[in-house]
């Protein structure tokens, strides 16, 4: 969703809150307790999401976090990498599941519309919108932050998707020269078209479950026209 870089990378420093260090996903090594870690994350997330990332202070993080400052500071350096800790968790969660999806044993046509279906739920709910606006919102001054959600990066899910994609042309069931543009296009074709809307602000909630699955099976149908086998055959 690395991000290591030196001190002061990305932006200039302008107080101890905002000394701009993405590194990472926390300070482990220093703060060990998974619970306590939870809980800042969790006090942050609140924040970030009512004011914006600029507008929240850490005075508000430890406030919501129920900690004091200190304690943050043993687990995170600063604002900035607890923003990127939370997009990085919960893009890893929603990718994690979709794993798993692309992991049944089924047939292919099922396997990516279930796929589709719950990647559009997940890109299109509030909180995914809202961290998204946020990033782009600093994307000049943190790079890193639009990188996590967007980056071309081993961890993102275009590399499970193009390796499915793969193993799925090693078994006939689907044709592909360039599986990883095959996966590319998939993802397009399962929710660029609904979450371009929710995140311009041209849809006010997340679409009904059931426009999403109709994309879904729409999405899949026209890959398959594609680079299923059959329709390879009849080509």
């Amino acid at each position: 969703m690395g991000f290591g870089k030196a001190r002061g990378g990305f932006c200039r420093p302008k107080d101890e809150t905002d000394r701009c260090v993405f590194r990472g996903l926390g300070r482990h090594a220093a703060g060990e307790d998974p619970a306590k870690r939870a809980q800042i994350l969790e006090g942050a997330r609140q924040v970030f999401m009512n004011v914006g990332f600029d507008a929240a202070s850490m005075n508000d993080i430890t406030r919501a976090a129920g900690v004091s400052k200190g304690t943050i500071y043993v687990y995170f350096e600063n604002k900035g990498e607890l923003f990127q800790t939370i997009i990085l968790e919960a893009k890893q969660r929603i990718f994690e599941d979709l794993r798993q999806t692309l992991a049944e044993d089924d047939a292919v046509d099922s396997v990516l519309t279930r796929f589709g279906a719950q990647l559009a739920t997940g890109l299109t709910c509030e909180e995914t919108i809202r961290a998204m606006r946020i990033a782009i919102g600093v994307a000049e001054r943190f790079p890193e932050l639009v990188r996590t959600f967007f980056g071309d990066h081993p961890d993102n899910l275009i590399e499970t998707l193009t390796a499915f994609v793969a193993a799925r042309c090693e078994t006939g069931e689907l044709v592909a020269d360039e599986p990883r543009v095959a996966a590319q296009q998939l993802l397009d074709l399962c929710t660029g078209h609904m979450w371009k809307m929710r995140l311009f602000g041209l849809m006010e909630g997340p679409p009904p479950p059931a426009d999403i699955q109709l994309m879904a099976e729409r999405g899949v149908r026209t890959f398959m026209n594609s680079y299923g086998a059959e329709a390879s055959r009849r080509s």
